[in-house]
C-alpha cells in the first residue's frame, strides 16, 4: 500500500467520523478553554478531543494498518494519537506542534495551552510520520520475497 493510498484511507475514516469543520471546531473549543484557562472545561474537552483521534486510529483503521504491516499502540506523548511501528520503526503522529529544544511535557502545561493543529495539519503531520514506516515495509517485503 503506498502512502497516498494509506493517509486517503486515514483522512476518509476520521471524515466518516466528522467532517473537517467539525474536528476544528473542537481543536478550536478547546484552544479556547485554555486561552480562559477555564481548567473545568478543559478537562471536560481534552478526553473526549484526544479519544476520538485514537478510537478512529485504533479500531476504523486497523485493517488499514495491518495490510500496511503497521501496529497501532497507545501513545507515548500526552497528545500523541498513537505509537505505529513497523519493521522496528516508530513514529507518533501528535497533535500539537512541539518545540524540538523544549521538555516533551512542555507542549501541554504552556501558559496559554499547547498549540493544537488543524484537522489539515494534522494529515499532514499524519503523513509525515507515516512515510518512514511506509518506505520501510516497502523494503523489508521486497526482501522477504
Amino acid at each position: 500500500m503506498t502512502l497516498n493510498e494509506t493517509i486517503a484511507r486515514i483522512r476518509a475514516a476520521h471524515l466518516m467520523v466528522r467532517d473537517a469543520r467539525e474536528w476544528d471546531g473542537l481543536t478550536t473549543g478547546l484552544l479556547q478553554a485554555y486561552g480562559a484557562r477555564d481548567e473545568d472545561l478543559i478537562e471536560q474537552l481534552q478526553p473526549p478531543f484526544l479519544q476520538s483521534w485514537r478510537t478512529v486510529t485504533r479500531y476504523v483503521l486497523r485493517d488499514t494498518f495491518d495490510a500496511a504491516g503497521i501496529s497501532v499502540a497507545d501513545p507515548g506523548h500526552h497528545w500523541g494519537i498513537a505509537a505505529l511501528t513497523a519493521n522496528g520503526v516508530s513514529r507518533e503522529p501528535l497533535l500539537c506542534r512541539m518545540d524540538p529544544a523544549a521538555p516533551e511535557d512542555a507542549a501541554g502545561s504552556a501558559t496559554d495551552g499547547p498549540q493544537l493543529l488543524t484537522f489539515a495539519e494534522a494529515m499532514t503531520y499524519y503523513a509525515e510520520c507515516l512515510a518512514p514506516l511506509l518506505e520501510h515495509a516497502g523494503h523489508q517485503e521486497q526482501y522477504s520475497r
